[in-house]
């Protein structure tokens, strides 16, 4: 007589489970089925197959609903998804419904998420900088937060590593706060660009710099994908697979060594731990289309559901041995909340080149990199900020009035503006501060059921004080490079309007205040592996996703070398 559940759990075991399908979780799949690991990926959302699936990628604005115009049941159901560009009717199902969905916002915080296969690598802003020995130093440096277990030389060939499979392009700078890579052919700077980084650099004897962004958008076919065709409608998904996603890039690796399965529509509710071996023996996973629950079986998890999906996920694995999590003896676990903070910064006008014109629609900007708080410029903050921008002319947009009419307005709609216009906006740090925290509220349930997250997330004083600078330092440098009419904005900041969610998990060498040590690894239950932002110590101010993808390829080839030397 066959026994059905021995059958059932035989069938549903792997080597290896990777919760999450996005950045980190892509990458995960990619290294372990590559060094031959039998793998299990679970989405918790639908399935969206590379080109066939980019519905609107091809669309002329003409042809996306309602002019691209979001319907009032659209806002209803998204209240929060609404509150920036990510939701859009050109791809109105890679986000969220908030209904089906809630959380609990203590202080106001914009969770932006989409549950597809690719995650947020289908939708992402795709800038991609290194973090420096500065950012892995500052928090030992000035006491915020915990020590990095590592630096950036540990990190830095897994750098090398994903740069050269993702395809970065960019240009090399020798800049302290930024290191080099591995770039394909950098994006060209436009005439203004070119102009006000000349007189930037000059003015301050190149202690600020201005390059063009590292971008994982290719210049070049690279691995059988091809290069940009400057569209700027990366957010639809690109048919090219001209930029990094998981669709793209880490997925076609992975599957092509058979050693992959794929289940979307798959919430994993928590980590099963075995309390004989004390490790995780799997994941018990609803079905998101029956509410169905069953369980799959591993030698190791690795978590990357995002990091306050992550964060969930381990605070409601609860048992005799983690009362109050998997893995947070340290008390750690939820806390330590950051984000990016913008949307403050200056413009102006740049003259005299008026004959002058853009070819294309460059998905990328500039960058300034940090230059506060290390050599001889000191703040009274600590940490510091870096720039993002770039300049533009503009369009008919400009001319078009109420009462337009008549020839001369025809004749200016087929003309750019007269007005190149140059803006800086600034990406500051916000330090980890325990109280900046999630937890399980139970006494609200989304649809499958499930408790849901409270967020307590604020900003405080050393940002208010950084975002002052990221205001002045921008017109004192636009004014210095020659531009016109300049103007300071602060539009506001909420936690998570970034996007760049980090730190509820944080390596540490310390387990009493830590969650995760140097290899990413949980420092009480030695098989599970947390390497998405949840992971971050600290957060820089450099876009994070390069670090989540380095960290991701060292963690999986620490994983499977201790897996065969049977020390997991």
């Amino acid at each position: 007589m066959v026994n059905i559940n021995t059958d059932l759990k035989k069938q549903n075991t792997y080597d290896a489970i990777v919760i999450g399908s996005g950045i980190s979780g892509g990458w995960a799949a990619k290294e372990l089925t590559e060094k031959g690991l039998k793998v299990l990926m679970l989405e918790r959302g639908m399935d969206i197959e590379h080109i066939k699936d980019y519905d609107s990628a091809m669309k002329a604005p003409w042809e996306i609903a309602y002019c691209g115009k979001l319907t009032e049941e659209q806002k209803r159901t998204h209240p929060v998804q609404t509150r920036d560009y990510v939701y859009s009717q050109a791809t109105p199902n890679w986000s969220v419904n908030d209904l089906d969905c809630p959380y609990t916002e203590i202080k106001r915080f914009d969770w932006y998420r989409g549950f597809h296969v690719g995650g947020k690598s289908l939708m992402w802003g795709r800038q991609s900088y290194r973090l420096s020995d500065i950012n892995f130093e500052d928090n030992a440096k000035d006491g915020h937060g915990n020590d990095w277990p590592i630096r950036y030389k540990d990190l830095a060939p897994w750098y090398d590593h994903v740069e050269k499979f993702a395809g970065i392009s960019g240009q090399n700078e020798n800049w302290p706060s930024l290191p080099d890579g591995h770039f394909l052919p950098p994006m060209d700077m436009n005439c203004v660009e070119k102009s006000v980084k000349e007189r930037i650099e000059k003015h301050y004897n190149k202690s600020r710099i201005m390059t063009i962004g590292r971008t994982a958008n290719l210049t070049v076919p690279h691995l059988g994908r091809g290069n940009c065709q400057y569209r700027s409608l990366c957010s639809r998904g690109c048919p090219f697979g001209a930029y990094f996603s998981t669709q793209a890039s880490t997925l076609p690796a992975a599957m092509a060594t058979k050693r992959l399965t794929v289940r979307p529509y798959s919430i994993v509710n928590h980590i099963i731990y075995d309390k004989e071996t004390k490790k995780a023996k799997g994941v018990m996973v609803i079905d998101a289309q029956t509410n169905e629950t069953m369980e799959f079986y591993a030698k190791i998890v690795f978590v990357n559901g995002s990091t306050l999906g992550t964060t969930f996920i381990l605070l409601n694995s609860t048992s005799e041995a983690h009362p109050n999590g998997l893995g947070n003896a340290s008390g750690h676990l939820g806390h330590n909340l950051m984000d990016h903070h913008f949307r403050c910064g200056a413009s102006g006008d740049a003259e005299g080149f008026e004959d002058k014109y853009t070819y294309g629609r460059r998905a990328n900007g500039i960058y300034v990199p940090r230059y506060q708080n290390f050599n001889n410029d000191k703040r009274d903050y600590v940490r510091g900020f870096g720039y993002q921008g770039g300049a533009s002319r503009g369009t008919w947009y400009d001319n078009v009035a109420e009462l337009s009419f008549g020839g001369d307005f025809k004749d200016n709609l087929s003309k750019p503006a007269d007005t190149w216009r140059m803006g800086l906006g600034g990406f500051g740090e916000m330090l980890p501060y325990y109280e900046n925290r999630v937890y399980i509220d139970h006494s609200k349930k989304d649809k499958w059921g499930q408790s849901v997250l409270a967020i307590d997330c604020e900003h405080r004083e050393n940002e208010a004080k950084m975002r002052k600078d990221m205001m002045n330092d921008a017109a004192e440098m636009l004014e210095a490079a020659g531009m016109k009419n300049v103007k300071t904005y602060d539009n506001g900041s909420a936690p998570g309007m970034a996007i760049h969610e980090m730190g509820t998990a944080r390596m540490g060498n310390d387990p009493k205040e830590s969650v995760l040590n140097k290899w990413n690894q949980m420092h009480e239950v030695n098989n599970v592996f947390v390497t998405d932002g949840a992971s971050m110590p600290s957060g820089g101010c450099q876009n994070p996703s390069l670090t989540f993808m380095a960290l991701t390829a060292r963690a999986c080839d620490y994983a499977v070398k201790e897996l065969k030397k049977k020390n997991i």
